[in-house]
């Protein structure tokens, strides 16, 4: 069962293992399979130290740049969210290697805009998608400006720039 809260919800373990299971494509030098629609973000433990992989989908790839925005679905408790955001070193992989980027979370206008134009390119699965948005930020969730705005303040957009 997720648990929701107001800065997002947490997981049960054995759901936290199932959504690390794409982590293996990646290992198997697979992670090319997912083109720009996914990517793995290895992120450092702002306690720890240590080195986390985490597959997340990408809302919006820019081909120019190799910005990727990414949402963080667990919220702001999410532990690469809270990573990121402390400034640790960050790497993402399209499955070609992994390359050291820069991270910026989007403001609410943006992030809105971006997820607009998200809903617009995944028209046909766009009924699902609201649904389950809306679980994880707990509040139904409709195609409104402001429940946009809403749902991108409970489940923040990060962009990620790739050092080149």
């Amino acid at each position: 069962m997720i648990v929701v809260r107001e800065e997002g919800p947490t997981m049960p373990g054995w759901l936290k293992r199932l959504l690390s299971a794409p982590n293996a494509f990646y290992a198997w030098g697979l992670g090319r399979i997912f083109g720009h629609r996914f990517l793995q973000l290895t992120h450092t433990g702002r306690k720890t130290g240590k080195e986390y992989r985490v597959v997340v989908e990408v809302v919006k790839y820019d081909r120019t740049t190799g910005e990727a925005i990414v949402m963080s679905g667990f919220g702001r408790r999410s532990g690469w969210f809270r990573n990121v955001s402390a400034g640790t070193p960050t790497w993402v992989d399209f499955g070609h290697g992994r390359v050291r980027a820069d991270h910026r979370v989007l403001d609410t206008e943006e992030a809105a805009q971006t997820l607009h134009d998200y809903e617009h390119r995944m028209r046909i699965a766009m009924p699902l998608v609201r649904s389950a948005l809306g679980r994880l930020a707990g509040f139904t969730y409709r195609d409104a400006d402001a429940d946009r705005r809403r749902l991108v303040q409970i489940l923040p957009l990060t962009a990620f720039t790739p050092h080149h």
